[in-house]
């Protein structure tokens, strides 16, 4: 039994007396994955920017070990590289910082002057890193010491990059779709190819050929003979490309910052699952009147693949890419979003449009349709619950609460509110929030079935139980694989605006048609369901 990514005996069960519980999706043993590398040990080393963490996977039996633990100095790695001397490189991409991790385990800061740091790559004992943003910068740091010296500046979002057989250093503009190349020791930058499709990382294979990964939803990669400019394209199916690497057999391994889990692909697209694709979150969720579930998973939304990948488990289907998408909840066909961006979104699945419906809000997190079809949204940064109406006009109905993460309804149409600072539940009267349960355990996901309520506890781990017309409460659940890892503490970064981050904690919970509860079990990248026991 391979041990999970919350826990590490492979066995978390979920403890319940009053329901039924199983998985609709096998547990997620990576929090995605991007940067990957071989290391010296033939291991590949793989960059979690989602967790913060490192881990190193073997090729061959799939097996993880965590190297560099998601509470470490080490914020939000999405790329690494190794040395001459063994001394792992790490690109840490939401403060700003690249690090030095030596073969003894010890961590050293090589540079704190790299805004949005990516693509990392090391010649011998030299070290090159450059920006993914907008006139970004290519540059060699200096790992005893010394200021960083400019190769080239103007990039549009730069990232995974590497030296050819010509001895240049190649990377890609993920905003030009081109591939672009330079010598380390400065010079004129060179186009070397264009009208790629959305170039994602530059990677060359044993034998000198230039290999493109693409980010989209198709997994294309590009292979160009440098010498001819011959190109050939397979799509693989891997959603979400991020990064490449050849074993000394020439072999490729993929990754995927949309989905985790690693891929050895073929020239010819096909794969051979490593470490399988799940859930990076999940974090909102919700059902549709069809019964479809939809989870809002950071750089996607994705829902149970009854089907599986491997005949056994089942997957994870990619409904659509989106960046940074926390919550959502399903109303007459349509799917309503909040974003960690700060906006809130309306997505017609089936004509795959998307209208905006407010911006520049303060963490926008749990989001509900009222009974008169407005839309309700938890503005946790700043403690409202804000109306939209079918016009987009914004209005608050109630302010001053502390960290309200998710809204729910009954079937009065009274609007209640998690908020787990205080550790409680609210309900709205005239916008005033009054206490319908206190002494909770940091309550996030909330859901109203009939004249109960339902919410997480993340604190406890449970799932707890609330009558609307005694107030009396009771835990149908515990055990459950929600927040951070047991043991694990750390304090999440402020957002930093314009910079891509790390999502924020979130378990979300919801109903279904059938009247079955739904957990985001963002813990371990699974989906829960829990429903009375068939008589």
């Amino acid at each position: 039994m391979h041990p999970s990514r919350f826990d590490d005996t492979g066995r978390t069960q979920v403890t319940s007396d009053r329901m039924e519980v199983r998985r609709l999706t096998r547990a997620n043993r990576l929090w995605g994955s991007n940067g990957v590398t071989f290391g010296p040990d033939g291991r590949l080393y793989v960059a979690q920017f989602l967790a913060g963490q490192i881990s190193a996977v073997d090729p061959a039996s799939g097996d993880i070990e965590v190297v560099v633990p998601l509470d470490g100095p080490v914020e939000a790695p999405d790329d690494l590289a190794f040395g001459a001397d063994g001394s792992m490189y790490i690109a840490d991409l939401t403060p700003g910082r690249v690090w030095r991790r030596d073969s003894g385990g010890e961590y050293t800061l090589v540079s704190d002057q790299v805004s949005v740091p990516n693509g990392i790559t090391c010649v011998g004992d030299r070290l090159f890193v450059n920006e993914m943003k907008m006139n970004g910068r290519l540059m060699e740091l200096f790992p005893g010491g010394g200021d960083p010296t400019v190769l080239t500046d103007g990039l549009a979002l730069g990232n995974a990059m590497q030296l050819g057989p010509d001895g240049c250093l190649y990377y890609p503009q993920m905003m030009r779709n081109q591939v672009w190349r330079i010598p380390p020791d400065g010079g004129v930058p060179e186009l070397v190819a264009g009208e790629v499709d959305d170039p994602v990382a530059v990677r060359f294979d044993r034998g000198g050929v230039l290999v493109v990964l693409s980010r989209g939803r198709a997994g294309v990669v590009t292979r160009i003979d440098l010498n001819t400019g011959a190109r050939s394209v397979v799509a693989t199916g891997v959603v979400g490309l991020d990064n490449a690497a050849f074993d000394h057999e020439n072999r490729m391994f993929v990754s995927s910052f949309a989905s985790g889990g690693i891929a050895e692909v073929h020239t010819d697209g096909r794969t051979r699952v490593v470490v399988p694709q799940g859930f990076d979150g999940p974090f909102g969720i919700t059902v549709d009147l069809g019964g479809t579930v939809y989870a809002a998973d950071h750089f996607r939304l994705a829902g149970p693949d009854a089907t599986g990948h491997d005949g056994r488990e089942p997957g994870v289907v990619t409904h659509e890419l989106m960046y940074a998408v926390h919550n959502v909840t399903a109303d007459d066909g349509l799917l309503h979003l909040t974003s960690q961006l700060g906006d809130v979104r309306t997505h017609d699945p089936v004509d795959r449009t998307m209208r905006v419906r407010a911006t520049g809000l303060d963490q926008p997190t749990g989001i509900a349709v009222a009974p008169d079809g407005s839309l309700v949204v938890a503005e946790t940064g700043v403690g409202r619950i804000l109306r939209i109406d079918d016009t987009d006009t914004v209005s608050v109905l109630a302010e001053g609460l502390d960290h309200p993460l998710d809204v729910a309804f009954d079937g009065r149409g009274r609007c209640y509110v998690s908020d787990d600072r205080r550790g409680a539940v609210l309900r709205l009267e005239d916008g005033e929030a009054v206490v319908v349960a206190d002494g909770l355990g940091e309550p996030q996901g909330l859901a109203v079935r009939g004249d109960e309520l339902f919410t997480v506890e993340v604190a406890h781990r449970r799932l707890r139980a609330i009558s609307l017309a005694t107030g009396e409460s009771r835990t149908d659940a515990e055990d459950l694989a929600v927040g951070l890892p047991p043991g694990i503490t750390r304090t999440e970064p402020e957002p930093i605006p314009g910079v891509p981050g790390r999502p924020r904690q979130f378990a979300g919970l919801a109903v279904a048609p059938d009247g079955a509860l739904l957990v985001s079990a963002n813990g371990e990248g699974s989906v829960l369901r829990l429903e009375a026991p068939a008589e």
